[in-house]
């Protein structure tokens, strides 16, 4: 590359700050895709949805023939409805795998099918410490936690009578924050950082001229935290690049500074060929990068082969600490991840 990419940050944390900004709980696509279609036609580039809402960005190559293929996901882990209590509480149902225990005390909004929206407050069903002898042992589960809406309500029927039923989406309040030495502090870093690299990569094509030497084909997909997101793909590609979270812990080496390069996790190895090549990019090209295995992990890449696609893939992404949880990367890291990008794309 013969520009400086690190001149985008400010583009990055705007564009992914909006992005945490729109509730996108698995399968709720609707308002989020709208905002990527948005922001890749800004850019240059087209865009199409999948009947299921998953959303498709082409940037036109030099060269005719197969196009590569990218990755990331935009849906996020979540809540819906599953009953209302005679006290007016809402009980709930967990979309993904969110780390509940995290969610005591957190803000969340309900939002109705008629696409009204009421805020509230996840906690414990045994949430005051005068009150309750088990306030602080008591599991935090599903089972034991509730929604407490901002609303007065005293009963079920004053729920429903707010058009609030059950099925609804019950979004989780990221929190996002950008601090001065870089770090980002989010909820849903997973894997909205990643969209927003593959968003960036796209705006510094085209701000800076560069047609790719083939073309790229985007697969920006809202059905990962529940299994398959990438269950279908773009025609025409010859090989996926899945951008999600790096992970961060007990055995790996990865940091919030680093791309990390994952050969393999609980579903097995990713293309021995293309994570060979992104290695030896990351390498020659001075990225601070890890190669790690994930101990407990799916992605699109696997959803894509699990519905028998012949798409050799590899995994990349910002390392990201405390994942499901109260999660935290680097702007190091999201660069050195955006380099790499560019770097596989052919830039």
């Amino acid at each position: 590359m013969n520009f400086e990419i690190n001149e985008y940050r400010a583009y990055y944390t705007d564009l992914l700050c909006e992005l945490m900004a729109v509730p996108s709980p698995s399968g709720y696509w609707r308002e989020v895709m709208e905002l990527v279609r948005r922001k890749a036609e800004e850019n240059g580039a087209s865009f199409s949805l999948t009947r299921k809402g998953c959303g498709i960005i082409t940037v036109k190559g030099a060269s005719e023939g197969e196009a590569l293929g990218a990755c990331a996901h935009c849906d996020t882990l979540g809540a819906m409805v599953r009953s209302v209590d005679a006290g007016g509480g809402i009980n709930f149902t967990v979309v993904g795998g969110p780390q509940l225990p995290t969610l005591d005390g957190e803000y969340c909004t309900v939002i109705t099918g008629e696409g009204k929206k009421y805020t509230g407050t996840i906690l414990s069903k045994s949430p005051a410490s005068h009150v309750y002898s088990d306030a602080k042992t008591r599991e935090r589960s599903a089972e034991n936690m509730y929604v407490r809406l901002d609303e007065v309500v005293k009963t079920a029927e004053d729920v429903r009578a707010l058009g609030i039923e059950n099925g609804d989406y019950i979004c989780f309040d990221p929190k996002t924050a950008v601090t001065e030495s870089g770090y980002i502090k989010s909820r849903f870093l997973d894997d909205k950082a990643s969209v927003a690299c593959l968003l960036t990569c796209v705006h510094i094509l085209h701000e800076k001229g560069i047609v790719p030497p083939r073309d790229l084909k985007i697969l920006i997909t809202m059905y990962e935290e529940v299994g398959h997101g990438a269950a279908s793909v773009p025609d025409g590609i010859c090989e996926m690049l899945g951008v999600d979270m790096g992970c961060i812990g007990e055995d790996l080496s990865c940091t919030e500074h680093d791309v990390s390069i994952c050969a393999k996790d609980s579903g097995g190895p990713y293309d021995y060929a293309m994570t060979k090549r992104l290695i030896s990019l990351a390498k020659e090209n001075g990225l601070s990068y890890a190669v790690d295995i994930y101990p407990y992990y799916g992605s699109d890449v696997e959803a894509m082969w699990r519905a028998g696609h012949d798409v050799p893939g590899a995994l990349i992404g910002t390392g990201v600490h405390a994942s499901h949880g109260m999660e935290r990367t680097h702007l190091d890291g999201v660069f050195n991840t955006v380099a790499l990008i560019l770097l596989y794309f052919g830039v």
